[in-house]
């Protein structure tokens, strides 16, 4: 391993651990938002429009956070302030009892994550030049993975300690790990103040826009979003029917966030081997998640359910953003995730949205929506499968 190599390889696992313990603390505490705002009145409808509400909020910033590190160069000092206000925010949902106050430092979470992801993206990006795209997002994943595998079985053993409906303890005593998050991030910064280094440039950057694929390819992605669930809703439903036990809802998300950390080094590696087929194979099998999570009463096909979720979030989160890497130069990378992030998150808003309101008609009417979304992203992935060949 050739020394530019290898200080890549330390850079993406240093921030993989950032983000194994930033993802320790949000995704514990998103898996018992939805019950915890069940509890507190909120129905189907608001808790859908509150879950997809952040994701936009989260996502719509990322435009203006991608286009200013690209702009200033200032990728460490964006991504250090989003992580404090992502991090911090998550123990504050501890000191309000109602849900009309509740969702405030939920939706400041999103935002904190919406600051920080467009340059972080890129600092990871021009690691992965020299490791490969897929393999470096992968394993930036994969160790993203374990926090949120972590995250959940703590808020659990906290419920199992506490008794059930003690959320506001378990939100409080995710600082531990947001602390670590913010240590870890800034021994990082300390040790590679410049990323970009990471990146040797053999050809003259494109000073003009971004490229017709990305835009391209970007339409492709946003079906895959529209019909993805936020798994706010899940476990809504699931609080709802009373199908799993509620202690064990976060046991179950922290086995799909497994699911997510492993897909993402399978499916990283066929990504570099053969291109935006692995991403296309990855989404066909998510079109099986919701009919089997919202049309069964059997716990093991429902396991199943998440199973398929898990792989379609290792996708989204892991070789969806190497294709972007792929695809554009590296003086617009901030931008380019901005822009793509933000397009996603509106269209993710929308789809998480109207399933609440389908949802509470009939669960059915949610699962012909959403699969028929993502099948609408695997048509366009074919039909300009000749151009997205990144």
């Amino acid at each position: 391993m050739n020394d530019l190599k290898k200080k890549s390889m330390i850079f993406i696992v240093l921030i993989g651990v950032v983000s194994l313990f930033s993802d320790m603390t949000y995704e514990g505490a998103r898996s018992i938002s939805g019950q915890y705002l069940e509890i507190l009145g909120a129905n189907a409808a608001l808790v859908g429009f509150i879950g997809g509400l952040g994701e936009l909020l989260g996502y719509a910033i990322r435009f203006f956070s991608g286009r200013l590190a690209d702009k200033t160069k200032k990728y460490w000092s964006l991504t250090i302030f989003g992580y404090l206000v992502n991090l911090l925010s998550v123990p504050l949902i501890a000191l309000f009892p109602n849900w009309q106050w509740a969702i405030l430092p939920m939706m400041l979470e999103r935002i904190g994550k919406g600051i920080r992801v467009p340059p972080r993206d890129a600092m990871i990006s021009f690691a992965t030049k020299s490791v490969g795209r897929g393999w470096g997002f992968g394993i930036h994943e994969f160790l993203d993975q374990l926090g949120a595998v972590s995250g959940p079985i703590f808020v659990a053993i906290v419920l199992f300690i506490l008794g059930e409906n003690n959320f506001r303890y378990a939100f409080f005593l995710l600082i531990i790990p947001a602390s670590c998050a913010i240590g870890v991030l800034f021994f990082s910064r300390f040790l590679y103040p410049v990323p970009s280094k990471l990146e040797v440039q053999l050809i003259e950057l494109d000073s003009k826009g971004l490229p017709k694929l990305f835009w391209i390819y970007s339409l492709c992605v946003l079906g895959f979003a529209v019909g993805f669930l936020d798994f706010v809703l899940i476990a809504f439903h699931l609080e709802k029917t009373k199908l799993i036990a509620q202690p064990m809802i976060p046991i179950l998300y922290a086995f799909a966030m497994g699911v997510d950390g492993a897909s993402a080094l399978v499916f990283g590696k066929l990504f570099d081997k053969n291109g935006f087929i692995a991403l296309l194979f990855a989404i066909i099998i998510s079109i099986f998640a919701n009919p089997l999570i919202f049309l069964s009463s059997s716990i093991y096909l429902i396991i199943v359910g998440m199973t398929c979720w898990g792989i379609g979030l290792g996708a989204l989160e892991s070789i969806i953003r190497a294709a972007v890497a792929n695809i554009v130069p590296i003086n617009k990378r901030g931008s380019a995730f901005g822009i793509f992030n933000t397009l996603l998150g509106i269209f993710w808003f929308v789809g998480s949205f109207a399933c609440g309101i389908l949802y509470g008609i009939a669960p059915i009417y949610l699962v012909i929506f959403s699969v028929s979304a993502q099948i609408f992203s695997v048509g366009c992935f074919l039909y300009f499968r000749n151009s997205l060949r990144v």
